[in-house]
């Protein structure tokens, strides 16, 4: 059982342009959908349609429309009754797979509200594999809120799931101090974030990711999986670092894919995969989700069939 919490869920509305962006112009849009969206969402829709167990925790408010998409999008879900309807985010896509996101705050969550979210995160979480804490935190809540989660469910659970993280800024700096994570999944900018340093220009992006992650682990991460969109990605362990390039992929939405990337590594790694096919296995669900539009996602017989090749950067 793969548990994911999103703190700050979204009804992700997609448009395809078909042309270049305009800014300033009016322009008619090609096709618009709207899908359940929010990171941890995301993860647990990607390891169902893979036939593996997984549970999405999330507030809602039974009056939100956002009730509606998430029952049409079959996730199975530990709803929180709170107050509040999601927020709504915008997608805009062109005909190249440029893409512009204009993510909304969300409703304002207070400390009872916190509190309740804990609680429910503690309860899905007894008896799991992984804990997926994801996306940003909502107004109200405190940046070291995921903090607080880890404590309760290690405090709860024995032995208890190991924790992945998927956040940035502050909440993701909050985490890696004082979390110890199991797993975090930045990108190469969320990375430099965290560590406070700039990447070396002098070394090819992977190589340069591999360094600044190799700060981290072990001493405050056991693990990092560093999402570098085209160019792949970079898993950072105690025991090493590989990296994996895509195949080709024609994409059509960015939207999603860093966390269905995640999604297919937990469902590599919960099947005792090894490092290199964690790796590969999570780029082939990224890629699959950048070739669908919108915020969809991809199943088994979506995942491309090129080859994935993953070399190991340091031994």
């Amino acid at each position: 059982m793969i548990v994911t919490f999103t703190a700050n869920p979204s009804l992700d509305r997609a448009v395809d342009l078909g042309d270049a962006l305009q800014v300033g112009e009016v322009q008619v849009a090609r096709s618009v959908r709207e899908d359940a969206g929010g990171k941890g969402i995301n993860v647990t829709r990607v390891i169902h349609s893979a036939g593996r167990d997984s549970i999405a925790v999330l507030p809602l408010d039974a009056d939100d429309p956002f009730a509606g998409a998430l029952r049409a999008a079959h996730v199975p879900a530990m709803a929180v009754p709170l107050a509040g309807n999601a927020r709504a985010n915008l997608t805009l896509t062109d005909g190249a797979g440029v893409t512009t996101k204009i993510n909304l705050p969300g409703v304002e969550r207070t400390a009872a509200d916190g509190a309740a979210l804990i609680e429910a995160v503690v309860s899905a979480s007894a008896g799991a594999d992984w804990l997926v804490l994801a996306g940003s935190l909502p107004p109200g809540l405190p940046d070291d809120f995921y903090v607080a989660i880890i404590e309760a469910v290690r405090a709860a659970s024995s032995p208890p799931p190991r924790i992945a993280v998927d956040t940035s800024g502050p909440a993701l700096s909050a985490v890696v101090e004082r979390g110890a994570p199991d797993l975090i999944k930045p990108n190469e900018d969320e990375l430099a974030e965290l560590a406070g340093v700039a990447l070396d220009p002098h070394l090819p992006l992977p190589e340069a990711v591999a360094a600044i992650a190799a700060g981290l682990v072990p001493s405050r991460v056991r693990a990092a999986f560093v999402t570098l969109g085209a160019a792949g990605a970079v898993l950072v362990t105690p025991h090493g670092s590989w990296q994996g390039t895509p195949p080709p992929t024609r994409v059509r939405s960015t939207v999603g894919a860093g966390d269905s990337s995640l999604a297919g590594f937990l469902l590599a790694e919960t099947a005792g995969a090894d490092p290199a096919e964690c790796v590969r296995t999570g780029i082939r669900y990224g890629s699959a989700a950048a070739s669908l539009p919108g915020t969809q996602a991809p199943a088994p017989a979506d995942l491309p069939t090129g080859d994935v090749p993953v070399r190991t950067l340091t031994p």
